[in-house]
């Protein structure tokens, strides 16, 4: 039996530094890591913690002189070298020093570095919470360790992360990356369970993470958040998360109902004082749908005169922001400063732009204001709009050389001269809600179906407008006299009329889409062009050439357009009857091939807001084979409801698939009907219970439309 023969450790002495020199020996030429000043200032902070390896230098008979060479542990030398120098160390200070025989010094000094092995960072994470909690603060920590204090605060925010995904970053089941995704909420369970999720259907790269852990926030950014501040939201006892690794616009608002609460106040007492203008009604919402004026008649307000130091302070402005575009307009990116800047002037210009405006005071009285926030989350107050029943006769008006009343979408007025309640109303109420049917792919609902032939609505218009036809002027200006002059006192010789539905339902994104800005910007080119006075107008058109004339044709006879589908229930109540909806849809059908009709390429894109969180799981699946193939469904089909229909938003994006009654109708494929017989409707249209279920019609919102 071999007999193992034991170790023997070199010996360990205490050698003063004078007595130390660097060796040529040691393998480290580049510099790396930590630098000789800041471990010098650890090894002040902590004296030395690791012990120089060294070697006796001998003369040319092999005895030792004394001196001892440092081939391993170089740096922590140097770092001793510099505190001498500095007179914080004494040049004869003992230095604890493993003495070294035998072997060869270049491979200890390789050895040395190779067997060295940084902490895991999950180590650093945890020893810095360690220090957290012994009182030091983030500021110490970064001094003592070499960092940056905004360093501290996110491996101080790594080390919150739940304990399990610890665990899982550990044993390298993820990468720091997506540790670092999960940092943005500080609810572990729900760390944990986003995690589980994430793993079964592979949706687990770090923005994914961020998307599922933050689905129930609001950004910072968003116009809510804006318009009420966040400060204020913080006052008032709202939490706020935030990205330590990522731009976040400012982080995550977590109590949404706290924030909308806080927006409808603010709303309400900015109407509040409004009202003090006179003002005889006030609507107040987050937002108003897209033809909420449709009906009323918008007063004519001309805006306060400018001063002269106004003047100059406009003509001062635009000369600047041209000096600055010439400067810069070879620029690939303009500085920081100079694009701050110019947002500084363009902000400056409108507010200029939207000074106030003079209304005649008895107007003022009989008149109403929409109150909402615009896109930025500013204020946003729409004057001066009549409704019919409010209408005056002619000799109520006040008479020439009356007084006056101004009003700003910035300030107010004057009170008026008949002092009167001003009624605010606020819209509000919980989102509609659908009942998820797990085991079925039932009909669409009315309310879903309406909204979404709403946009196809709009859309057709729009693409009508774009295709005009011959018209004569006669019938010219029997349509223009409906579309602009919507209370003009002189008849038409013709009994021809221009009717123009309005939305039943108001569609999400329909305001914001591009055919209703398409539509809202190619009306306000013609308005500008066409005269203030009905009795102008026969020679305004008779001015125009005939493509101008078959173009504006064409913009008038598209608000006629009607393409929305609405319950059969309610037709039947009225006076058309099911065939009337269908002969409706049928012809707008052929209108929409005739025009070619795309609904993708007029923006509209499957959204959670707009379809896949209103329709069933099975619906959000079908969609999904049909646009991805059923691997793709496959991926989602164990998710719930909320993150399935999150998940579906992701893949059918830029896929082109439609639901159904936003697709052309294939003519090829409609059944031919019996003259006289109605036929049954569409599938999609036609389910009685599916309407009594999904409790989306509110008869007194329709009638009220109709």
């Amino acid at each position: 039996m071999t007999k193992v023969q034991k170790i023997t450790l070199s010996p360990s002495r205490d050698i003063p530094f004078n007595k130390l020199v660097l060796s040529q020996s040691n393998v480290r030429r580049v510099k790396a890591g930590v630098s000789i000043e800041q471990l010098a200032e650890s090894i002040a902070q902590r004296t030395l913690l690791q012990s120089l390896n060294v070697r006796a230098v001998l003369d040319g008979e092999g005895n030792e002189t004394g001196m001892f060479e440092v081939p391993a542990g170089g740096r922590r030398y140097r770092a001793l070298e510099l505190l001498v120098k500095q007179k914080r160390m004494a040049k004869t200070q003992a230095v604890p020093c493993v003495v070294r025989e035998g072997g060869i010094a270049e491979d200890d000094s390789l050895a040395e570095n190779d067997e060295r092995v940084g902490l895991h960072p999950l180590d650093q994470f945890r020893a810095f919470r360690t220090l957290s909690d012994a009182g030091l603060s983030e500021e110490d920590i970064a001094a003592r360790h070499f960092v940056t204090p905004a360093i501290v605060r996110q491996r101080l925010r790594l080390a919150s992360v739940s304990p399990k995904l610890h665990e899982v970053y550990a044993e390298d089941g993820m990468t720091l990356e997506q540790l670092m995704a999960f940092s943005v909420t500080g609810d572990q369970a729900r760390q944990e369970q986003v995690w589980v999720n994430a793993c079964r259907s592979g949706h687990d790269e770090p923005y994914q993470l961020r998307r599922a852990l933050t689905e129930n926030a609001v950004r910072a950014s968003d116009r809510r958040a804006r318009f009420v501040g966040v400060d204020a939201y913080g006052q008032a006892g709202g939490a706020v998360e935030r990205d330590l690794f990522q731009h976040d616009d400012g982080g995550w608002l977590q109590d949404v109902a706290l924030l909308d609460r806080l927006v409808t106040e603010k709303l309400t007492a900015e109407a509040e004082t409004i009202a003090r203008e006179g003002w005889k009604w006030i609507k107040v919402a987050l937002d108003f749908p897209f033809g909420h004026a449709t009906g009323l008649r918008e007063l004519d307000g001309t805006p306060a005169d400018l001063t002269a130091e106004e003047q100059a302070t406009i003509d001062a402005l635009k000369a600047e922001h041209a000096k600055r575009e010439s400067d810069y307009q070879d620029a690939d990116e303009l500085p920081d400063d100079v694009d701050q800047r110019l947002g500084e002037i363009e902000a400056a210009l409108i507010a200029f732009e939207q000074r106030s405006i003079i209304y005649d005071p008895v107007d003022i009285s009989r008149a109403g204001c929409f109150v909402s926030i615009d896109s930025e989350g500013r204020l946003s107050v729409d004057r001066g709009y009549v409704r019919r029943e409010d209408e005056a006769p002619q000799e109520d008006h006040p008479a020439v050389g009356q007084d006056a009343h101004t009003s700003s979408s910035g300030g107010q007025g004057s009170s008026s001269p008949t002092v009167q309640q001003t009624a605010i109303s606020v819209a509000g109420g919980a989102a509609d809600t659908e009942d998820d049917d797990e085991d079925a792919a039932r009909p669409l609902p009315d309310r879903l179906i309406t909204e979404l032939t709403a946009h196809r609505t709009l859309a057709l218009r729009d693409a009508l407008a774009e295709n005009p036809a011959i018209a004569f002027q006669a019938v010219l200006h029997n349509f223009v006299l409906t579309a602009f002059y919507r209370f003009a006192s002189s008849g038409s010789s013709l009994e021809i009329g221009l009717h123009t539905p309005t939305f039943p339902a108001q569609a999400p994104g329909l305001r914001e889409s591009a055919s209703a800005k398409a539509v809202e910007a190619r009306h306000e080119s013609w308005k500008a062009r066409l005269p203030k006075g009905e009795n102008d107008l026969w020679d305004a058109l008779t001015a125009l050439d005939g493509a101008a004339q078959a173009s504006l044709f064409a913009h008038c006879a598209s608000f006629a357009v009607n393409a929305v589908y609405e319950p059969a229930s309610r037709y039947i109540q009225g006076r058309f009857s099911v065939h009337g909806v269908r002969t409706r849809l049928d012809q707008a059908n052929v209108l929409a091939r005739a025009v070619g009709l795309d609904m993708v390429q007029a923006g509209w894109r499957p959204t959670v807001d707009n379809y896949l969180g209103r329709v069933t799981k099975p619906r959000i699946l079908e969609a999904i084979r049909e646009a991805k193939g059923e691997s793709s469904a496959q991926l989602i089909d164990h998710l719930k409801k909320a993150d399935m229909a999150k998940e579906a938003e992701r893949l059918l994006d830029g896929s082109g698939w439609l639901p159904e009654p936003l697709r052309l109708v294939d003519p090829s494929a409609s059944s031919v009907e019996q003259e006289g017989e109605t036929g049954p409707l569409p599938e999609f249209l036609a389910d009685d219970e599916d309407r009594e279920n999904a409790g989306d019609d509110d008869p007194q919102q329709l009638d009220a439309a109709e």
